[in-house]
Formats: C-alpha cells, structure tokens, sequence
C-alpha cells in the first residue's frame, strides 16, 4: 500500500513518501525512509520491491556523484532523469528493477521539476505525480487544489490535504509520511507526519 507524491510550486519543489516497510501482511517498520537525496540539489522519492527500490536509487545516487567528481559540474535535473530512465530500460530486458520514482530537483537555469519515471522506463516532466495506491486521492486532490504559483505554505496544506484523504479513504492506509523539499537553498527534509511509533518486537 505505498504511497508516493510530489509537487512543483513557485521555487521549490516537494516530495512525499509512506514511511512503512512491509511484506504481505506483515508490517516490519514504519519509519523506513524512501526518499533519498541524490545530491544537494536533487530528490529521489521511490516506490516498488524493497530490494528493488535501495539497490537501484542508490546505484543512481553513487553514479550521479561520480559523473560529477570526474567532470567537476553536477548532472541538472533533466540530465539524471534522463540517465535513470535510460538504466531502467537497459535493465528492462536482462534483470528489470521492479520501482517507481518521482526525481525532483533544482537547477539555477530552470528552476525547480519533477520527473516521473515508473519501472518500464517512462519518463515525463510533470507539475505533480504520484505512485501507489495512494495516487487514487492524491492525484485527486492534487487536481481540485493545484496551483503552480502555490508558496511553501500552501503546498504544505495541499500536502497535509492529501495525506489526510489517504488515510481517510485507502481500507489499509499507511500511517507515517515523510516530507522533503528542494529549492535553490538545496534539498532537505521538512517534516515527518506520524501517527504511531516505530513497531517493536514484544515478548510476552
């Protein structure tokens, strides 16, 4: 039941991500964090098998730093995009990554973006996208309320808005959600929204 959406706004961008670590019906942890930073200026949020999604973002993270520790310039937003769609549809034929990403990024030329690349290698420049069952009502709403002159604050609330309806509406809905943003100060995390602890094993 993962959940994964993000927004362009008025100079920045943001990404949200569930925080739940699952297998079948079991619920192993619920502050697993998947968005990764890739540099100080690019989020990678994913969603997919767990294996999946670790090894492959972070097969891009490490080769995004080498582009730019042998060039001496960081990859834009558009450029990693690109070479992360083009990984996935390399691995589609021989050992396909099962994991979805939304990359967003800032660029001093461009501004803030979003690309939406899903595990057969798609690959689109969007305002606001979203993976998982929780992309039903968040791209809904995202739908009603969207602007893309919206300021930190009110993208803060459309995301709250959405992270509500979720949990309001999806029959297994995942608890925790973790918010990071990106403008031209770099990429960060915002926020955690929790509604329980992290599970641990009891004895009895």
């Amino acid at each position: 039941m993962e959940c994964v959406f993000g927004l362009v706004g008025n100079g920045f961008a943001i990404v949200v991500a569930d925080t739940s670590a699952v297998h079948s019906i079991l619920v192993h942890k619920n502050n697993e964090d998947k968005i990764m930073k890739l540099d100080s200026h690019k989020l990678v949020a994913a969603s997919g098998e767990p294996g999946d999604r670790v090894q492959f973002t972070e097969y891009i993270q490490k080769n995004v730093a080498l582009y730019q520790f042998r060039n001496g310039i960081p990859l834009t937003t558009a450029a990693a995009a690109n070479f992360t769609r083009g990984e996935l549809a390399t691995a589609l034929r021989k050992n396909p990554y099962f994991v979805n990403i939304l990359m967003a990024g800032y660029d001093k030329e461009t501004g803030p973006s979003l690309y939406y690349i899903d595990y057969i290698a798609t690959l689109h420049k969007v305002d606001k996208g979203a993976f998982g069952y929780g992309s039903y009502f968040s791209l809904s709403t995202m739908d009603r309320h969207f602007r893309s002159d919206m300021t930190l604050e009110e993208a803060i609330e459309l995301v709250d808005m959405c992270i509500l309806e979720i949990k309001s509406r999806l029959v297994v809905a995942p608890p925790n959600f973790v918010i990071k943003i990106v403008d031209e100060s770099g990429a960060r995390e915002y926020a955690w929204r929790q509604s329980v602890k992290n599970v641990t094993t009891s004895t009895v």
